[in-house]
């Protein structure tokens, strides 16, 4: 399903409409912490990581979505406000396997400035 709102007799009301994932095939995304496992190791060992698994339908489907984001431009989504971000939802049992985390998959550059947010700290090259 879907999400939306709209506004019936003064109130807003939640709406459910049809959904259809654009993942096909099969796609596993999680979050590994392996920070308990290493109690009394050494802490640099201490860190989680996001694992990506699919069979290749699965994979090339949320290769599409990839690209069709980067390709996106922000400026030409009517509903998107200035200085908001593209994204996406991906949720397990629709999207994904029940196995997984929910991801949200976004544009990093604003629409109409192309700031970053405050979080994002580059990579030293």
């Amino acid at each position: 399903m879907k999400t939306g709102r709209r506004i019936e007799n003064g109130k807003q009301k939640i709406i459910m409409d049809k959904y259809k994932s654009e993942i096909s095939g099969h796609l596993d995304i999680f979050v590994a912490d392996y920070s308990e496992e290493a109690e009394g190791e050494d802490e640099d060992f201490n860190h989680k990581e996001v694992l990506i698994h699919g069979d290749p339908e699965g994979l090339r489907s949320l290769a599409k979505i990839l690209n069709k984001i980067a390709d996106l431009n922000q400026s030409n989504e009517k509903e998107l406000p200035d200085n908001e971000r593209f994204h996406i939802h991906l949720r397990p049992k629709f999207d994904l396997a029940d196995s997984s985390d929910e991801v949200i998959i976004g544009r990093l550059d604003a629409k109409g400035t192309g700031d970053f947010y405050e979080r994002y700290i580059p990579k030293e090259i």
